[in-house]
């Protein structure tokens, strides 16, 4: 039986469809194994494209398309000296998720499979 009460009350605190769209969009920009790579390696403060590819094992290519899309969406903010552009995680929340991302998974035995072929 429907509880309707509780119902009205979760509907009341749900965000606007927008904001739970933008939100799955953040999501979607960390569920990349690559992109996440160079915002975790952006924990430790700011890098530049070469460092970063080094870091990761990655492209200088992939890692400025990555940025650029990340930039795009404020989750990373660049720094310009002269020639070269420094990357920073923008806003402390992504900062948040990561780190709260980091700690579920090193105390977690999560099952996945989905990466056994068992999905």
């Amino acid at each position: 039986m429907v509880d309707a009460d509780r119902v009205a009350a979760v509907r009341e605190r749900m965000p606007p469809a927008d904001d739970l769209a933008d939100t799955a969009d953040v999501f979607g920009l960390l569920s990349d194994p690559n992109r996440l790579r160079l915002l975790v390696a952006l924990l430790d403060g700011e890098l530049c494209v070469c460092d970063l590819a080094a870091v990761t094992g990655q492209s200088e290519s992939a890692v400025s398309h990555a940025l650029r899309l990340l930039r795009a969406h404020r989750i990373v903010a660049a720094r310009r000296s002269g020639r070269m552009a420094y990357y920073r995680l923008e806003d402390p929340h992504v900062r948040l998720l990561l780190d709260l991302a980091l700690a579920h998974t090193e105390h977690t035995e999560a099952l996945h499979p989905e990466r056994d072929g068992n999905a």
